[in-house]
């Protein structure tokens, strides 16, 4: 799977997982469905926590990859706290050939190569049965870490 491909697919379903939260909000605070509202947001917040944390990590990942800027991966990281904006941003990182090319896996005559940031992508690119472990092993502490301390805002 392509960079391109990787951070398209986890950009629109970061987006798509807005709806289900949006749904579960509307269930318990328009609708007021009561228990069926809180199952909503709590499924739906659930779904979209996992998601956006996937997301900022596969942001990060292709823009390290990508060479994009700190700022420009911190962006792309932000982008999924506002509703649906990883989908213009992804439009345009796909437009302005932010997301060309394959991933990094030997080194180039960039004299970036020889950074211990791009040594170590392309340790872990050229092991991607281990990158992938390392992903998920990832994401899921953290989301269970961030279980642990609750909810944003509290439990209402």
């Amino acid at each position: 799977m392509s960079p391109r491909i990787f951070y398209r697919t986890l950009a629109f379903a970061e987006a798509v997982t807005w709806t289900l939260l949006i749904i579960g909000l509307l269930m318990k605070y328009v609708w007021q469905l009561g228990e069926l509202g809180d199952l909503g947001v709590r499924i739906g917040g659930s779904i979209h926590g996992f998601v956006f944390l996937a997301y900022a990590m596969t942001a990060v990942l292709v823009g390290v990859n990508q060479r994009w800027s700190i700022p420009l991966i911190g962006l792309g990281v932000v982008t999924a706290v506002v509703p649906y904006a990883t989908i213009p941003f992804d439009l345009w990182a796909d437009r302005t050939g932010r997301l060309d090319g394959p991933w990094r896996r030997t080194a180039g005559d960039d004299p970036r190569d020889s950074s211990w940031v791009d040594r170590t992508l392309r340790w872990f690119l050229n092991h991607p049965v281990l990158l992938a472990v390392l992903f998920v092993v990832a994401l899921v502490a953290i989301f269970a870490t961030l279980l642990v301390i609750g909810p944003p805002g509290g439990d209402r």
